[in-house]
């Protein structure tokens, strides 16, 4: 090879040197031993900011912030004495100020003689790598300071990162689980669980507030809340799950004595309101649904109840307590029984009403909505009061549907504004229907629309569904639809009576003696009309002594009513006294006070009660022994007369 050619090559490797070193993405400059700038490429333009022109022959000390100048002449020292530094991290300054944090690789440049006269450098921006590395420390700071148990596990199972509040959690030290396959903290009768949560990580879900049970190093089971989420790799691709985890022991704990107290208070509240409570009673036929409130505390404060109030008459009452839980059942409870005692007593709905009011304030829950119904089918009527309570849908025999046209009221407890009763026809074959907010009060309907439904519902069920039990189940379900979950109490009672008028007939007497023989005549001519002559000679002797009461004690005129039924006799003698007669044991001197005695010792049951003018005292007397064959005939014309 000629000179020239060797020339020729030497300068087209130059070239092609150059042509390298300009398209790199890493700055490079050469600078001598006292750090003059002798070459600088493309990248390191853009890197700094300043042309080749602005810095070549020019001294480093331009990208060298005044803190770190030492630094520069120790690293030309060391590259003056031939050694190579890799990858030094540190800081450089851009022409428009901006301090960089960059990777500098030095090596020296030597003479053909081997001396050692310049320094090549290759210079990286590592900002955006230092940020990075910053926000994983300040990450690695977060994830071992957090309460919570974060650790890492691969889709097979196996743990590769535990941080400290694991180690609190579970007992176990990272370097006792990192590796391990996290079965170690799972319960026996989880591991199928297990298995689908990390197939269910492995198909991209993210699952919140998983909870479940662990197992610590010493054998301890926790309930433990659990988050977990997939972690991808550079290309996507889920390779491990990520969880926090928390321990809710003690929060579980609370929660199971929170339910035993409120199983408890069920208990006590559903015990409340079965106390005493009515079967099915004569001259009524009754169907009852109770569905206690699911959420809160449970069961409330509804009531209702059926009370046998003697001579065929019929006790309706139905009630809500404001609130939830045993204080409303207990409040229930005490109206319960308070009003069970004043309709036993044969207190007027209004006035029972007007005395639970007053009773009512001096209790802890102190709104209460009910309504009071006494019912006598045989008289053919119903007598009602109401204290604010939802309306009373009375069904006719023909399946119309109507609101009973009682007063409202104010509930019990306000006080101030006295209660309205009402007296209205009550027709054989009728059926009330009664319930509780909970069957209409629903948070996304308007009230007036379900009760708009429920008229349709009583409409449509009792002109296919004679019998009550099934009527009540189909009101249910089409108020409720498929749902087993309450916000309150529900409380539906559908009471029927008789579809064929009670047998009945009343004497009008005079207040004076003879009307006690009058009124013997009267029931004897009517027991034998009916065929209950067996039992005649009761039933007479104990209307002489009602009879002979009233002349002797009250003003006429006086009023003398039969009826029966399949079930009993009935017979009642009004007057004008108000005084209610009570048995007492009359003294062996004493000539009168045992006609009562001898009431209470041969009557199946007796009892008083006051009327709008004075009172009424009956008596009744079973006849499911002593009635004919067949049907007995009507109410006889001109047994009066």
């Amino acid at each position: 090879m000629t000179a020239m050619e060797a020339l020729r090559n030497a300068a087209g490797e130059q070239g092609l040197f150059r042509g390298l070193v300009e398209s790199s993405q890493d700055a490079i400059l050469i600078k001598t031993l006292d750090g003059q700038v002798t070459f600088w490429n493309a990248a390191a333009q853009r890197l700094y900011g300043y042309r080749a022109q602005e810095v070549v022959g020019r001294h480093i000390g331009l990208l060298i912030p005044p803190d770190l100048k030492d630094e520069e002449a120790d690293l030309l020292e060391r590259i003056g004495r031939g050694e190579r530094i890799e990858h030094y991290e540190t800081r450089r300054t851009t022409s428009d100020g901006r301090v960089l944090d960059v990777d500098v690789s030095l090596w020296p440049i030597r003479t053909r003689q081997g001396v050692v006269n310049a320094a090549c450098s290759l210079t990286r921006d590592i900002g955006e790598r230092k940020r990075s590395e910053a926000r994983i420390d300040e990450l690695a700071v977060v994830v071992e300071s957090s309460q919570d148990a974060i650790l890492i596990k691969t889709l097979d199972g196996q743990v590769t990162f535990w941080n400290a509040a694991a180690q609190r959690l579970y007992g176990y030290r990272a370097q006792e689980v990192v590796g391990r396959h996290i079965g170690l903290l799972i319960p026996p009768d989880l591991k199928d669980e297990e298995a689908d949560l990390l197939e269910r990580i492995g198909r991209g879900e993210r699952i919140e507030h998983y909870e479940t049970r662990r197992t610590t190093s010493d054998g301890r089971v926790l309930d433990v809340d659990v988050t977990l989420w997939p972690i991808r790799n550079r290309n996507g691709v889920i390779t491990g799950a990520c969880s926090t985890v928390r321990d809710i022991t003690e929060r579980k704990k609370a929660e199971r004595e929170l339910a035993e107290l409120y199983a408890q208070q069920r208990h006590i509240a559903l015990a409340l309101r079965l106390m005493g409570a009515s079967e099915q009673i004569p001259g009524a036929r009754a169907a009852t649904r109770y569905l206690p409130s699911t959420q809160g505390q449970g069961v409330g404060g509804d009531w209702l109840d059926l009370i046998d109030l003697g001579a065929g008459r019929v006790g309706v009452i139905i009630g809500d307590v404001m609130g939830r839980g045993l204080d409303a059942a207990v409040v229930m409870g005490q109206l319960r029984s308070a009003a069970r005692a004043l309709a036993l007593a044969g207190t007027p709905p209004c006035e029972l009403i007007q005395t639970l009011d007053t009773f009512t304030r001096g209790l802890p829950e102190q709104f209460v909505t009910c309504t009071y119904l006494e019912a006598d089918p045989a008289l053919g009527e119903v007598t009602a009061c109401s204290a604010g309570h939802l309306p009373v849908w009375l069904v006719a025999p023909d399946g119309t549907v109507s609101a009973l046209p009682v007063p409202t009221g104010i509930p019990l407890g306000v006080g101030g504004v006295p209660h309205q009763q009402v007296r209205l026809p009550l027709r054989a074959g009728t059926t009330l229907a009664l319930y509780t907010d909970g069957l209409v009060e629903t948070p996304h309907s308007d009230i007036d629309a379900q009760l708009d439904l429920l008229t349709a519902t009583l409409r449509e069920v009792f002109a296919t569904t004679p019998d009550l039990e099934g009527a009540a189940d189909r009101v249910l379900h089409t108020m409720l639809p498929g749902t087993a979950t309450y916000a309150d109490d529900v409380t539906l009672l559908l009471v029927g009576f008789p579809a064929a008028p009670l047998d009945t007939t009343t004497a009008e007497l005079a207040g004076r003696p003879s009307s006690v023989p009058e009124g013997r005549h009267f029931l004897r001519r009517t027991l034998r009309w009916w065929g209950l002559t067996a039992l005649a000679d009761t039933a007479l002797l104990l209307v002489s002594e009602l009879l002979t009461n009233a002349v002797r004690h009250a003003p006429g005129p006086l009023a003398l009513r039969v009826w029966y039924s399949a079930r009993e006799l009935g017979v009642e003698v009004s007057d004008g006294s108000t005084p209610r007669p009570r048995a007492r044991l009359a003294d062996n001197a004493e000539e009168n006070g045992r006609g009562l005695m001898l009431v209470e010792a041969l009557a199946d049951a007796w009892g008083t009660r006051p009327g709008p003018t004075g009172k009424t005292v009956w008596f009744t007397l079973l006849t499911a022994a002593a009635q004919t064959a067949g049907t007995p005939p009507r109410d006889p014309a001109g047994l009066s007369g």
